[in-house]
């Protein structure tokens, strides 16, 4: 048995230790070890599409392409993992999916994919905010919480207009938003 054969099946052993070490060893051999994570990816076994996804977010030079399928996975853990890679590896082509999973019936996924989309910066602010008018309340305030992150005056006349809407969160994270592109106001609602 050749040693990255030996890896893989650390890898998928069901012992974390000897999956978290064949992991770090088979990132190591860089974009040599595509084909094997790739079939790893395909597994019916969610722990195996798990540590494909846990092992390629390693290596330096992976295309964001990976974890943006993986972001629909039937696995809540293996999306977890791929918002987490995406926030490893920002890339402005997932934008879009990592908008659509700020509405995942998972609240990790939610929380992994804003936290992906405020390191891929600027340029998800057009994906941000055309997401904010047709998303869920709750997606909404993961849209409004990145937007406050990222600072983009971009976003000034949306987190105005939500301040209208009848949610404390959102209304939190317009307020920190706004205060963190500088326009420290005082909002009143008027009835």
């Amino acid at each position: 048995m050749s040693f990255p054969d030996r890896l893989l099946d650390d890898l998928i052993s069901g012992d974390e230790a000897r999956a978290e070490s064949a992991a770090v060893q088979l990132a190591g051999l860089g974009l040599s070890v595509l084909p094997v994570l790739q079939e790893l990816l395909g597994s019916p076994e969610p722990d195996h599409r798990w540590w494909a996804v846990r092992t390629l977010a390693q290596i330096p030079e992976i295309d964001a392409g990976y974890f943006m399928a993986a972001l629909t996975d039937a696995s809540a853990e293996v999306r977890q993992a791929a918002a987490l890679a995406l926030a490893a590896h920002p890339a402005e082509k997932a934008a879009p999916q990592l908008a659509r999973a700020l509405g995942d019936e998972d609240a990790m996924v939610q929380t992994l994919a804003a936290n992906a989309l405020a390191r891929i910066g600027k340029s998800a602010v057009p994906t941000l905010l055309e997401a904010f008018g047709h998303c869920s309340p709750a997606a909404k305030i993961h849209v409004m919480r990145t937007l406050a992150e990222i600072r983009d005056p971009r976003a000034i006349p949306l987190m105005m207009k939500a301040m209208d809407e009848d949610s404390a969160l959102l209304h939190h994270w317009c307020e920190i938003g706004l205060q963190g592109l500088g326009l420290d106001m005082v909002y009143l609602k008027l009835s």
